[in-house]
């Protein structure tokens, strides 16, 4: 199962990133991960969210222009080298990751990883022959 992250396009101008912040909380989007890049003109913002359907309507009434992705949420062992472990999986596949970034908090012993790879199916097929976990939206808070 993939997961819906929303990226917004943000101009690079101080308070933009505590407004959409602060839309989100006030209307009751709890956030599981966030990242920010950035040019020299603008920013993209990207959330994992714990309703995107929900939160991608509210920030586009306010005016904000954004898209949805799909993504790959990956369990990580949380401990030296495990993320290493998944990246040589996902190296030795000739799987290329566009780019990469934690989700909030940890349980069990494991940390959660949000990946952007051009073909999802294949990353969950290659992480599942290799014993690792692809994980479901509902284990992150995601519905």
């Amino acid at each position: 199962m993939t997961i819906h992250q929303i990226s917004v396009f943000l101009e690079n101008r101080a308070g933009q990133l505590a407004d959409i912040t602060g839309i989100l909380s006030d209307n009751h989007v709890d956030l599981r991960a966030i990242n920010i890049a950035e040019t020299a003109d603008y920013g993209v913002l990207r959330l994992i969210v714990d309703d995107a359907q929900r939160a991608s309507s509210i920030l586009l009434e306010q005016g904000f222009i954004l898209t949805m992705t799909p993504v790959v949420a990956v369990a990580v062992p949380d401990r030296p080298g495990g993320l290493n472990e998944v990246l040589q999986v996902i190296s030795r596949e000739g799987i290329d990751v566009e780019y990469m970034y934690s989700v909030f908090g940890q349980k069990n012993g494991l940390a959660y990883m949000i990946f952007r790879v051009a073909d999802a199916e294949l990353l969950r097929a290659v992480l599942t022959a290799n014993g690792l976990d692809a994980v479901a939206g509902e284990e992150l808070g995601v519905h």
